[in-house]
């Protein structure tokens, strides 16, 4: 049967939270593996990294407007069984570009249950203290996802093998489809707009190009083909502009960019996903490449990040009150990147705890961020939008994600090959924690300079 309690709706918005982070960053330790059981060569290995991110950022908005519009159960709900799909599809492929477009659809279904879960707990939980506390834990999931995700993936390869990985995703998303359907209470927008088809496909168009750009100019920015997606994505999302300026019921209102709580969490979001996710993404391989670490304990590295976001996430809601949602989410990114600054100068002779005080700090900084950027994100929409407020503010962040990834690796590629692959690593990485950590400083600025009137 049922319920409105906000207590069964927080469990259920986490968990699903959860698992989507933890799929998400699940094949960061096993790529290469999957890569060569499959035959993938270096494209197809980037792509089997960056696949999911196209699901996401093109479907995050379509699905928290259908949310609002249509219930905000039934597109969770449906999300759940389509990732119990996908995931299936992962599980079972036997070639490169059905691996990849499995995890394709497993975006689609993440970015279902991302936008109705955190609309459904805007709905359900009062704003204040409840609500504080119910997006703190929120964003705990994003960290506890993010750290589970690498580990996780290692130990179940290390027992079976990497399918096995992605069956028990499939099982898991059945599971919460199941849960949800039987315990969450529907809610939607009691003024129901008609859908905006020609926003959905320019936005989702034009996202999917861009993404698609990014992760193939990981090979070379100069190549035809990612100079032609570029265009291509740059004619769709300004065809999506013109769409929205003229539709009676637009996807997303640009309105909503005049104001201030609106743009901070969009460009918190973003830059999260940029300067922060894109950065941490390589430490791993970076752990493997420089201190000999096996993917179990190079994923043990990254969940210092990881796990100390997760702790300080629920932690943040005694700042209510005293500290906005807004310079919580400034102070936050302030924390991320002091933490990735003093990551550099790392090299092939450092010992791995050389790494540990920065990731500390980023680490707490994060979770400050997610569980503010939580908050910000519903209480910046009309309360009958509360869905695509979190669709924008998760497709900022997966989009930024896409692009700091890209970043990063072009600034790896830049470093100097005559030392050795080691050597390359840890100037690389050195580098690029510099780059990020500028970029994070100044979204921190951003951030701090949209001020509420």
């Amino acid at each position: 049967m049922s319920t409105n309690r906000p207590r069964t709706t927080l469990a259920i918005s986490c968990a699903a939270t959860l698992l989507v982070l933890l799929n998400f960053t699940a094949p960061l330790p096993a790529a290469a593996l999957i890569g060569a059981d499959l035959g993938a060569g270096a494209s197809g290995r980037t792509w089997i990294l960056g696949g999911i991110g196209v699901g996401l950022a093109a479907s995050l908005m379509v699905a928290g407007s259908l949310a609002d519009d249509h219930g905000r159960k039934r597109v969770f709900v449906a999300g759940g069984g389509l990732l119990a799909l996908a995931s299936a599809g992962c599980a079972l492929a036997t070639a490169p570009w059905a691996f990849v477009f499995a995890r394709v659809v497993q975006g689609t279904a993440g970015a279902a249950l991302l936008a109705a879960g955190l609309g459904l707990l805007g709905h359900a939980c009062a704003p204040g203290p409840e609500r504080a506390r119910a997006t703190g834990l929120w964003g705990a999931m994003v960290g506890g996802g993010i750290a589970l995700g690498p580990v996780f993936s290692a130990l179940v390869v290390r027992a079976a093998d990497w399918r096995a990985v992605y069956w028990a995703v499939a099982a898991a998303a059945g599971a919460l489809a199941l849960w949800g359907a039987a315990s969450l209470a529907e809610s939607r927008n009691p003024r129901r707009r008609g859908f905006d088809a020609g926003g959905a496909v320019t936005l989702g168009l034009g996202v999917s190009l861009l993404v698609a750009a990014l992760v193939e100019g990981r090979g070379g920015w100069a190549r035809p083909h990612v100079l032609a997606l570029l265009a291509a994505a740059a004619v769709a999302l300004a065809a999506f502009g013109a769409v929205e300026r003229r539709a009676d019921a637009p996807l997303l209102d640009l309105a909503l960019l005049r104001r201030p709580a609106f743009l901070a969490s969009t460009v918190g979001a973003l830059v999260v996903g940029a300067g922060v996710v894109g950065f941490m993404t390589y430490v791993p391989t970076a752990a493997q490449s420089l201190f000999g670490m096996s993917p179990l304990q190079s994923a043990g590295v990254l969940a210092i990040w990881s796990g100390l976001s997760f702790v300080a996430a629920p932690q943040a809601r005694r700042l209510a009150g005293r500290v906005t949602d807004r310079h919580q989410v400034a102070a936050g990114l302030l924390a991320c990147g002091v933490g990735q600054l003093a990551l550099a100068g790392i090299g092939e002779h450092a010992s791995w705890w050389r790494l540990v005080p920065g990731l500390v700090v980023a680490g707490l900084g994060s979770g400050v961020v997610n569980a503010a950027l939580a908050g910000l994100a519903v209480r910046s929409v009309p309360a009958d939008r509360v869905a695509v407020g979190s669709a924008a503010n998760n497709a900022s962040r997966y989009l930024g994600s896409s692009i700091g990834v890209a970043l990063v690796a072009t600034v790896l590629a830049l470093a100097p090959q005559g030392g050795g692959a080691a050597h390359a690593v840890g100037v690389g990485m050195s580098r690029a924690a510099l780059v990020t950590g500028v970029l994070v400083l100044a979204g921190a600025g951003l951030v701090a300079l949209c001020r509420e009137r």
